[in-house]
């Protein structure tokens, strides 16, 4: 039996055997659940002892401070990550392996970030735990940006239209976050404290990647 011509239009057989991985409800369900558990496991030290007396209990209890910080910090970045990857899923109607790859590499990235925000609430003085935080969010940011660029170039893979003004404006926005993030690992080296006021730097970059994102 003879193999039947592709119908126009169809660029399956052209893109090979990795062109259609299926639709994205899956990569998107599986995005949910991983996004889920980092964003839990990121409470798990915020925790007092028990069987304390009350002087014991109130210093334990102003030490969790520092790991509330940490926790609401990760929690608010997952939280916008998870926001923008469903909104780029939501432009497509099928993945391909590319894609597939990019997703599985943001949520590997993503799964770590409880580790480094546990270093962060625990040596927040410490050089280099300062810098694996923001090398950890760079990390997602970076992926997070490949995989919108990704979406953004394969047009037959797309159920909405993007233009290139909403597109390089999008990739702006991410790669906002990969730089102030990026340039804070190694200002972590010369002054911790330094470095994680450098994050604030990100507030006036992404108002004004979003106004022109909005404009676009």
């Amino acid at each position: 039996m003879t193999t039947p011509p592709a119908a126009a239009g169809d660029d399956t057989g052209a893109l090979g055997p990795l062109a259609h991985q299926g639709t994205p409800e899956r990569l998107t369900a599986l995005s949910d659940g991983i996004f889920s558990i980092a964003m839990t496991l990121l409470v798990l030290d915020v925790r007092v002892d028990p069987g304390l007396d009350g002087r014991a209990f109130h210093q334990a209890l102003a030490d969790t401070v520092p790991n509330v910080l940490a926790y609401a910090l990760s929690f608010a970045i997952l939280g916008g990550f998870w926001r923008s990857q469903r909104r780029i899923l939501a432009h497509v109607h099928h993945v391909d392996g590319t894609m597939v790859v990019l997703t599985l590499a943001e949520l590997g990235a993503v799964a770590l970030l409880p580790f480094p925000t546990s270093l962060l609430s625990e040596y927040p003085s410490q050089s280099l735990a300062v810098a694996l935080y923001s090398a950890a969010i760079a990390l997602i940011a970076l992926l997070h940006m490949a995989l919108w660029v990704a979406v953004w170039k394969r047009e037959h893979l797309r159920r909405l239209p993007v233009t290139d003004r909403t597109g390089r404006w999008m990739a702006a926005d991410m790669a906002a976050t990969v730089l102030v993030a990026g340039a804070g690992v190694p200002i972590a080296f010369a002054s911790p404290q330094a470095a994680m006021w450098s994050w604030l730097a990100l507030w006036p970059l992404k108002a004004f990647t979003g106004r022109r994102l909005a404009a676009a």
